[in-house]
């Protein structure tokens, strides 16, 4: 228990109880993965990765071995739909870590050795996730492997098995970042510019050219002279086939009846509020009578004029504008709200704060101690290094400094801080330990108010949540669960219908969360059927139809023709209108002569950068031609992508500002980039089937 312990000081003192999400250099995007099943029989796994299929079984234990992990390093066992997500997130890449990324690694001659892998945990040059570890760091702040040895051990005699499935995670978290690592370095080696693509990327960011041109931009109106025919389309989407693959996805329709209060509801409201609000204005224990009576809580926050604007402007306005210390009733469509002024102090936003931690049986005695020493000058880092459990927090490079708090950014337990006077200890206990406190320093003070809100929101009642039932009932009725009938109910009860082309991971409808049972209907219902009533939160009424069906895989021809037709018409187009204008041009010799031959004029530039990544928007054909193109020639003409371009080169001005080093910056951030990629690709045609939208 101690080791855990000190590794949720560790971790929790400095503000950083993360449990290593991403520690990998690469990571899946999670928009490149979807499509899976709702059913939990062996037919329907979670997904595969590298032929291997992932039951649903197999990976609630995935997620529950990170939980355990997360529970270690934070010692609550309290989760948040946002820590869930990245539970289930963390369990999914080691799964796509597991059974694709170090099987490829190994395929490409990749390995990590047993003597390797205990050196990345007590070497002289240990794994970073390792050496940042707040568990394996000794009193001076220093990486100790004696640490990791003691971590080792204790995972062994560990009775719950908790300490030993965060020490297998490390192990093998170190093995794959290690693996990664290699990898990453092997990618890169292989990525690099070679002397001619450096010389030519240096020449084209150091060159401007003095150019006169003509443009003659593509018509708007379609061209009937230009055809193109099936057979090219069938034989470009022939060639081009993997630019259509698709993720499954449904296209539908929903209606929504809110259930709201009535004006009814809204006015039996207002009479329970104002009944409270007597009762309000002279309650002595304001954080029990809010605890009964309102919709808000009794906080301790200090409010700044204009942070109450968040609740509404009115409780703002009241509280920062007027002398009273009751606010009288104000009502916001369906919510009602009274304010009572507490307290009024000059408060700071923001205060420095260091910290000695103790922990045992004689913490208390220690503690009190301490503050008198410090409270007579003592040295607090001095002592802090002598004394305290935490030995990271070092802000500004003094042990003991855990740096700038404000209310929002503040260790549990901490609050006390913001109003505390500058240089006095003070004795703090938090789920940490005992804490010897000081405040060094504070931002200017400013006028704060301590509130407390009274708040009520009218809520439909039974008979008005029946009556809207009954609404989408009707609907329901006629639209029968066809298609048809939905259209015929939209135009008779003239109700709006929503359009949404949706995934199997859609959970939200407009400004609707949570609404993961429409796209469950959607996904197994059949094109042309309407839905019966879909509850969600008991506060929506859905009622949808499915009105198209795309398979995962690649979209048809027919439902991409119109794109590849535009394609394939503007090349088209392109080149007609090139052969054209060399016809009309045909034996002249200046540029004025073509300007007028093309009845246009001839646009100047002085300074038109070549540069690949240039800010100006040139047309990438027409710099790519000038950049090879003779000084003095006249060229062209040449087709771009938003139109025809003859021109001359008058002379070309070649600056140095774009050195070698730049050309090396670029090709190290172009393999950056690179690397990012690998993992999706690895994942890309089917290798990695990511099913879990279905089941969360």
């Amino acid at each position: 228990m101690a080791v855990l312990e000190k590794i949720r000081v560790k971790f929790g003192v400095v503000i950083s109880v993360i449990i290593a999400l991403a520690l990998l250099s690469f990571i899946i995007d999670p928009s490149t993965l979807e499509s899976a099943l709702h059913s939990m029989s062996s037919k329907y796994d979670v997904g595969s990765i590298a032929g291997k299929s992932i039951s649903y079984t197999d990976y609630l234990e995935e997620v529950e071995r990170f939980t355990t992990i997360n529970e270690v390093v934070t010692g609550s066992s309290v989760q948040n739909e946002q820590t869930q997500t990245q539970l289930r997130d963390a369990a999914w890449q080691d799964l796509v870590d597991k059974y694709m990324f170090v099987k490829n690694a190994k395929a490409a001659g990749i390995n990590v050795g047993t003597a390797e892998r205990v050196a990345l945990f007590t070497g002289e040059n240990p794994s970073p996730i390792v050496a940042s570890n707040g568990a394996f760091v000794d009193e001076n702040g220093n990486f100790s492997p004696a640490r990791v040895t003691e971590l080792s051990q204790a995972a062994a005699t560990d009775e719950t098995g908790r300490l030993q499935v965060y020490w297998n995670y490390l192990q093998s978290t170190v093995n794959t970042q290690q693996y990664y690592a290699k990898y990453g370095a092997l990618f890169n080696a292989s990525s690099y510019q070679n002397a001619l693509e450096k010389e030519l990327n240096i020449a084209q960011n150091n060159t401007t050219a003095n150019v006169d041109y003509v443009y003659v931009a593509y018509p708007f109106d379609t061209d009937s002279s230009i055809v193109v025919s099936s057979s090219e389309i069938k034989k470009f989407y022939k060639d081009h086939k993997n630019f259509y693959r698709q993720n499954a996805s449904r296209d539908i329709e929903y209606v929504v009846f809110e259930v709201v209060p009535s004006a009814d509801d809204i006015a039996a409201a207002n009479d329970q509020f104002a009944e409270a609000y007597a009762q309000f204005a002279e309650a002595d224990n304001i954080k029990s009578f809010l605890l009964k009576n309102s919709d808000r809580q009794l906080n301790n926050y200090w409010y700044k004029a204009g942070e109450l604007n968040s609740i509404n402007k009115d409780v703002n306005d009241f509280v920062f504008g007027s002398n009273g210390n009751l606010s009288p009733v104000i009502a916001d469509g369906n919510t009602f709200y009274a304010v009572r002024v507490l307290d009024t102090k000059p408060i700071s936003d923001s205060v420095y704060v260091k910290h000695i931690l103790l922990q045992g049986s004689k913490a208390q005695a220690t503690a009190d101690s301490l503050a008198g020493v410090i409270a007579k000058g003592g040295n607090f880092s001095a002592l802090a290094a002598e004394f305290s459990a935490d030995q990271a927090s070092a802000a500004d490079g003094e042990l003991g400094n855990i740096g700038w708090m404000t209310q929002t950014y503040m260790i549990p337990g901490f609050e006390s801080v913001i109003t505390a006077t500058v240089g006095k200890p003070e004795v703090i206990r938090t789920q940490y330990g005992t804490h010897v406190v000081v405040v060094s320093k504070k931002t200017a003070p400013v006028v704060k108010k301590q509130v407390a809100i009274l708040e009520k929101t009218a809520i439909a009642s039974k008979e008005t949540t029946n009556n809207i039932y009954a609404q989408a009932n009707k609907f329901a009725t006629i639209a029968s669960k066809s298609g048809e009938g939905y259209q015929a109910a939209v135009d008779s009860l003239g109700v709006y219908s929503h359009s949404q082309s949706i995934t199997e991971a859609t959970s939200s409808y407009g400004s609707i969360d949570q609404a993961k049972e429409v796209t469950r209907w959607a996904f197994d219902a059949k094109k042309g059927n309407a839905s019966n009533i879909i509850t969600i939160n008991n506060k929506y009424f859905f009622i949808a139809t499915l009105n198209d069906v795309h398979k995962e895989g690649f979209r048809p021809v027919s439902e991409v023709a119109g794109m590849i037709r535009s394609e394939l018409y503007r090349d088209k187009l392109a080149e007609a209108r090139k052969a054209e204008i060399a016809a009309k041009i045909a034996g002249l010799n200046t540029i004025e002569e073509v300007a007028e031959a093309l009845g246009t004029e001839v646009t100047k530039d002085e300074s038109l950068s070549l540069a690949p990544m240039s800010s100006r928007g040139v047309d990438a054909a027409f710099a790519g031609a000038i950049y090879n193109a003779l000084d003095g020639k006249l060229c062209g003409p040449v087709a771009g992508g938003i139109g025809t371009y003859v021109f001359v080169v008058n002379s070309r001005d070649v600056a140095s500002f774009y050195t070698e080093s730049d050309a090396e910056m670029f090709a190290q951030r172009k393999a950056q980039y690179n690397s990012q990629a690998i993992i999706p690709v690895m994942s890309d045609n089917g290798v990695v089937k990511d099913n879990r939208a279905r089941f969360f």
